[in-house]
């Protein structure tokens, strides 16, 4: 990495001294290692290696982006002068500029105990093996796929740009999917937990991976034979941190984004219902719902797989408010489109690679925990359902029509939750029937990991998906429960 930060020093200065206004070097070394096992096979594994830098500048108003992974003077000149092409050559009606931001100087890593190459391909290899051991013990053949996939990503990075910012980083993710089909008496359900982390080998034991994975399955076995269809109408609704968060994610998360908003998006991944609302009115003076809905993205919270105290644009990280007591407070910015929006960057930029660049992309999205204990939550509905797991969502291109189906889901009653287990009720709402029907949230939190698509080139970059159990009421199913 020291040869690194010498040709990103030597690229900010030749790109001001080759008529850039602005520019940053982004170089990155990552490592990725993966394994997958099917019924306890070994499928695949390996490790991948990439190193380069990116460059972006900013000339007679326009930007350009390029990246090389020839890391040679003559090829860092070369990819300079490209992108000062091009942004030149897009003579741009309105040109692109930047916020001005705090000029930093700073360095950050996630805390890690055991990295990923001190631990034997050969135990964890035999850590999945193990899983599938233990899954296949319990259910036999009412579990007959199983596939289990553990990927172990770390990076070093460091961000030069012309204003004098300067930032070194150093990250780690661990995630584990486990995809698997249940055998129920009619048909079959299946099932995908993701789980991860900011963090070394030591999260295996410290989040009880193993036992997540387990308690999760028994839930979707028994969902696979044991779930029935109802009649039910008009019943509340306690949602688990998981549905919370995908929720809080889809409907609220991706709307936020300015770049969605302003269009950007668009021809790839739709656009944004908010370009309606701040066209008729200001930020905090947007009702989105209920009192009790306080909705952050927060990528400072230790441990989430979204990570980070410095973004790929050198701007301090910290929690957005993107709703604050169901009144609509802030969108997410990178320093583009906080000039668009004559503000700040909430620092909110993030690349997945040096390929790619840095894009407005969420964190760890989730409804802010409350006051309510999980017990109380239940203690005054007469008839609803406890949705503990999904199977399926949906959601409309500007993020408003949006469906969600339960898969471990039991019956509420006399505030209760009963051993009866509902087939795939559907909560179909729009972003406005969730916020606005939510009347309490719990103190726990929970969050299972992700990746969040967007851009072109695409990038998935990892995320938190969850957080407290949230309670909404008088809530219409859809589906077959109608």
């Amino acid at each position: 990495m020291e040869n690194g930060k010498d040709i990103a020093d030597f690229a900010v200065n030749y790109g001001v001294s080759h008529g850039a206004s602005y520019i940053e070097a982004r170089v990155v070394d990552s490592r990725d290692e993966s394994y997958a096992t099917r019924n306890g096979v070994i499928l695949s594994g390996g490790i991948t290696y990439s190193s380069g830098i990116a460059i972006r500048v900013l000339a007679n108003g326009g930007m350009g982006f390029c990246s090389t992974a020839d890391l040679t003077k003559n090829t860092i000149e070369d990819v300079i002068e490209d992108a000062i092409k091009l942004a030149k050559a897009s003579k741009r009606k309105t040109p692109i500029s930047f916020s001005e931001e705090k000029v930093v100087q700073a360095k950050w890593k996630t805390p890690v105990k055991i990295k990923f190459e001190d631990v034997s391909i050969e135990e964890k290899q035999k850590f999945m093996i193990d899983i599938d051991k233990i899954l296949n013990k319990e259910f036999r053949f009412k579990l007959p796929t199983r596939t289990f996939i553990l990927d172990l990503y770390s990076d070093e990075k460091y961000i030069v740009n012309s204003e004098g910012s300067k930032v070194e980083s150093e990250n780690s993710i661990i995630s584990t999917i486990s995809f698997n089909t249940a055998k129920g008496k009619t048909g079959g359900e299946q099932r995908m937990l993701n789980l991860g982390g900011a963090s070394g080998w030591e999260w295996i034991e410290e989040e009880n991976v193993v036992e997540k994975i387990l308690d999760d399955n028994k839930g979707l076995v028994k969902a696979a034979r044991n779930a029935i269809e109802t009649n039910l109408k008009e019943v509340d609704v306690v949602i688990s941190g998981e549905v919370a968060g995908i929720m809080a994610h889809e409907n609220v998360g991706h709307p936020s984004e300015a770049d969605r908003i302003l269009g950007r998006e668009g021809a790839q991944a739709g656009e944004s219902f908010y370009l309606d609302l701040i066209q008729k009115g200001n930020l905090g003076d947007i009702k989105m719902g209920s009192d009790e809905v306080t909705i952050i993205d927060d990528p400072t919270r230790p441990g989430n797989s979204g990570f980070y105290l410095y973004d790929d644009e050198c701007v301090k990280a910290h929690p957005r408010y993107l709703i604050k007591k169901g009144m609509l407070n802030e969108l997410l910015l990178n320093r583009e489109y906080a000039s668009r929006f004559n503000t700040q960057s909430n620092a909110a930029a993030r690349a997945i690679n040096y390929k790619r660049e840095p894009i407005i992309r969420m964190a760890n999205t989730h409804f802010v925990p409350g006051d309510f204990a999980f017990e109380e939550l239940f203690e005054d509905i007469k008839t609803g359902i406890y949705m503990k797991s999904f199977t399926e969502w949906n959601i409309d291109d500007r993020r408003f029509q949006s469906k969600y189906v339960g898969l471990e889901v039991y019956l509420i009653e006399n505030g209760e939750i009963t051993d009866t287990m509902i087939r795939r009720p559907i909560l179909e709402l729009t972003t406005f029937g969730i916020l606005g029907n939510v009347d309490a949230v719990s103190k726990d939190f929970n969050s299972p990991h992700g990746y969040c698509g967007k851009g072109e080139p695409s990038q998935g970059v990892p995320v938190w998906l969850g957080g407290p159990h949230v309670r909404l009421r008088n809530i219409n199913l859809g589906g077959k429960n109608k």
